[in-house]
């Protein structure tokens, strides 16, 4: 099947990625959720790594705040923050409390290097650089799950990790995802101007995106190392 529709920047990076973006969304952690051969404690520590990453992924966002330069910028990075905070980490802790562990036990997570490493490039990237910057670290980890969740949504064999499935494929994230691309054609386009791909800048946007691509690598493979 073909990829969703994220939009022209999107588009661009995701094909200059090349194979990490393929070795990043159909990983084996991925591909086990869409068997349901994935084993239940692996999904769970995965989860419970995921969780602290989106605390960091929150912050990222709500640098991007500070990074916009116009009002609408300023909103869509805050609409951001709230669908991390108020609905993709409480999907987080409603699974981990079904399977016993406490909204503390998860804040309380030790986070592994792999998750640091990340998560820090992140933030890194939105410190030293300007909005454009963050978001190519930014939207592997949005668009990617978009994308994974489409698919898993039309070829799963087993219902083992549908809620999971759902909440990436459902029409909220995908709205989310879309509004994101339209974020990076705008950003670029007024930092760099309407031709950003042939800029100098260019090059190493494109670097930044498939090296946060090649931290959801290392991500999948930590969540199957519990």
């Amino acid at each position: 099947m073909s990829a969703p529709d994220y939009g022209r920047t999107f588009g661009l990076m995701r094909a200059a990625a090349g194979q990490p973006w393929r070795n990043y969304t159909r990983h084996a952690f991925v591909e086990g959720m869409k068997d349901g051969s994935l084993p239940h404690d692996a999904f769970l520590h995965y989860l419970r790594q995921d969780y602290v990453f989106l605390i960091h992924f929150a912050r990222a966002w709500a640098l991007a705040v500070v990074k916009g330069q116009t009002h609408a910028e300023m909103l869509a990075a805050v609409g951001t923050v709230n669908a991390l905070v108020a609905e993709e980490m409480q999907l987080h802790i409603g699974v981990c409390e079904a399977a016993g562990i406490s909204k503390d036990e998860l804040f309380a997570t030790p986070e592994r290097p792999e998750n640091l490493a990340y998560t820090r490039f992140v933030l890194e990237a939105g410190y030293s650089g300007d909005l454009a910057d963050l978001l190519a670290a930014l939207a592997p980890c949005v668009m990617g799950y978009g994308e994974i969740g489409v698919r898993l949504a039309a070829e799963a064999t087993s219902d083992r990790y549908k809620d999971w499935i759902d909440t990436y494929a459902g029409a909220e994230y995908q709205a989310a995802c879309k509004a994101v691309g339209e974020l990076m054609n705008q950003a670029l386009t007024r930092r760099i101007g309407p031709d950003f791909e042939a800029s100098p800048r260019w090059e190493r946007l494109c670097r930044t995106f498939c090296t946060a691509t090649e931290l959801e690598v290392g991500f999948w493979q930590m969540g199957l190392t519990p």
